[in-house]
C-alpha cells in the first residue's frame, strides 16, 4: 500500500488530487471545531456514555457531535438516504430504470439522494434538539431566546451535514476515491487519539488490566488480518463464451467468471441492526426514561443497553438477517442468469437458464452465509470483551471494517489511475 502511495506521488496529477484531498480533509477538520453556540458540552459529553446509538454516531464524526460543532451530524442524513434510496429502487421503477441509464441517470438519482438527505438532517436536527434540551444540554429553553437557541441549533446542524455532502462532492471531481467515505475515513481517524488515551486511563486505573494492554494490541492486529482477508475474499464462478462468427470475424470462446464478495454488504447490515437497537433507548429518552431508575421501563432500556446479553445476541441475529437481505437486493441471479444466456456465457457443467440462476443462488446464500457471520463477530466482539473485561473499546470492530474499507478502496482507486497514465497506446 505505502508502494503505490509513493508511486502515486510521483506522478504530478495524482499529487495535485492527494494534496487536494487533503485540504479538503483539512477544512472538514476545520469545521469540526467550529462550535454551536447555546449548547453545554459538558452535558453533551456525559450523553456519549449513556445512549449507544449516539456513542458510534460521535466515533464516526470524529468528536464532533459530543463536543456540540457545526459538524455534528457529519454523514449520516447523507448515508441514510442512500439507504433508502437504495431500497426504494427496488421497489419504484422509476428510480430503478435511472439505475440503468448510464451517467445520466446516476446523477438524477444523486440529486433525488441529495435532496432527501436535506430533509433528513432538518428531520435528525430537530430530533438532536429535543434530546439535548431534555438531557439539558441546551443553555435556554424559554421564551425569546429559547426560540432562538431552537432556530440557531437546528440551522447549524443542518448547514454543516450539507456543507459535509458539498465537500464530498468536491473529493469525487477533484481528489481521490470516493468523497463522502473519504471524510468518514477522517472523523474515526481523528478519534483514534482520544478513543486510545481514554482506554489507557481505564487500564492505568485498575492494574489488574494493565496485563490486557499486549492481549490488546495482539487483538487488533489480528483483527485487522482479519478484516483484509475477507473484504478481498471472493468466490469466483467460472464462465465459459461460446465461439461465433459474424461475417469473417470470431468472437467469444474466452474464459471468464462471476466474482461473488463474501462481505459483499460491507457495513452496512451493523448500520441497520445499531438503527433498530437503539431505538428503544432513543424513543424511551423523548420521555425522560434513561435505564438509571426502578420501573419497567427503565428496567425495558437497560435490556438494550450495551450491557446487556439480551442486546448482543439481538446485535447478532439482526446483522445476519439484514446481511441476508441488503444481497437480496443489490444482487440477482436471475437477471445474470439471462445475460449470460443473451451473451452467449455458461457455467460450465450448468445448463443456461434457471439451472444457473439456482446455482447462483444456491452459491450466493452459501457465500452470504460466511460474509453474515464474519460482520456479526466483528459487531460483537466489542460486546463481549467489555462484558468480560469491563474495558470499553470504542474502535471496535465496525470502525475498523470501515477503515480498511476506505484504504483498500483508496489504494485501488489510486492503482486504476497510475494504469491509466502509464498504459501505452497500441502506436508506441
Amino acid at each position: 500500500m505505502f508502494e503505490v502511495f509513493r508511486n502515486a506521488w510521483k506522478d504530478l496529477n495524482l499529487r495535485k488530487k492527494i494534496l487536494y484531498t487533503l485540504f479538503i480533509i483539512v477544512i472538514f477538520r476545520f469545521g469540526s471545531n467550529i462550535f454551536v453556540p447555546f449548547l453545554d458540552m459538558t452535558a453533551i459529553k456525559d450523553m456519549m456514555g449513556d445512549e449507544s446509538l449516539l456513542g458510534f454516531l460521535d466515533t464516526m464524526t470524529g468528536g464532533s457531535l459530543s463536543n456540540g460543532t457545526l459538524l455534528a451530524m457529519s454523514i449520516t442524513p447523507y448515508i441514510n438516504a442512500s439507504i433508502i434510496i437504495q431500497l426504494l429502487a427496488v421497489a419504484i421503477p422509476a428510480l430503478e430504470k435511472m439505475q440503468k441509464e448510464g451517467d445520466e441517470g446516476r446523477k438524477r438519482l444523486n440529486l433525488i439522494t441529495k435532496l432527501t438527505s436535506l430533509g433528513l438532517a432538518i428531520m435528525q436536527a430537530v430530533g438532536f434538539y429535543v434530546l439535548l434540551r431534555t438531557r439539558g444540554a441546551v443553555k435556554y429553553t424559554d421564551g425569546f431566546d429559547g426560540v432562538l437557541a431552537a432556530i440557531t441549533i437546528v440551522i447549524c446542524f443542518v448547514a454543516g451535514a450539507s456543507l459535509i455532502i458539498w465537500l464530498g462532492d468536491q473529493i469525487n471531481e477533484k481528489g481521490i476515491g470516493n468523497g463522502i467515505s473519504m471524510i468518514l475515513f477522517a472523523g474515526i481517524v481523528a478519534r483514534m487519539p482520544v478513543s486510545a488515551y481514554s482506554l489507557v486511563q481505564s487500564m492505568t486505573a485498575d492494574m489488574k488490566n494493565a496485563i490486557l494492554v499486549p492481549i490488546i494490541g495482539i487483538i487488533f492486529v489480528v483483527m485487522i488480518g482479519l478484516v483484509v482477508l475477507m473484504t478481498n475474499a471472493e468466490r469466483r464462478i467460472p464462465v465459459q463464451y461460446a465461439k461465433r462468427v459474424v461475417g469473417r470475424k470470431m468472437y467469444g470462446g474466452q474464459s471468464s467468471y462471476i466474482p461473488i464478495k463474501v462481505a459483499m454488504a460491507g457495513v452496512m447490515p451493523i448500520i441497520f441492526a445499531m438503527s433498530v437497537m437503539a431505538l428503544p433507548q432513543t424513543i424511551c429518552s423523548f420521555f425522560g426514561i434513561y435505564g438509571d431508575g426502578d420501573t419497567f421501563w427503565d428496567g425495558f432500556v437497560r435490556l438494550f443497553s450495551q450491557a446487556s446479553w439480551l442486546y448482543a445476541i439481538i446485535y447478532f441475529v439482526l446483522i445476519i438477517l439484514f446481511n441476508y437481505f441488503y444481497i437480496a437486493i443489490q444482487y440477482n441471479p436471475v437477471e445474470i442468469a439471462n445475460n449470460l444466456k443473451k451473451n452467449n456465457g455458461a457455467i460450465p457443467g450448468i445448463r443456461p437458464g434457471k439451472p444457473t440462476a439456482d446455482f447462483i443462488t444456491n452459491s450466493l446464500s452459501k457465500i452470504s452465509l460466511i460474509g453474515a457471520m464474519f460482520l456479526a463477530f466483528i459487531a460483537i466482539f466489542p460486546i463481549i470483551f467489555r462484558q468480560l473485561t469491563n474495558i470499553n473499546i470504542s474502535l471496535g470492530g465496525t470502525t475498523m471494517l470501515i477503515l480498511v474499507g476506505v484504504a483498500l478502496e483508496t489504494v485501488r482507486s489510486l492503482e486504476s489511475q497510475m494504469m491509466m497514465r502509464h498504459h501505452k497506446g497500441f502506436l508506441e
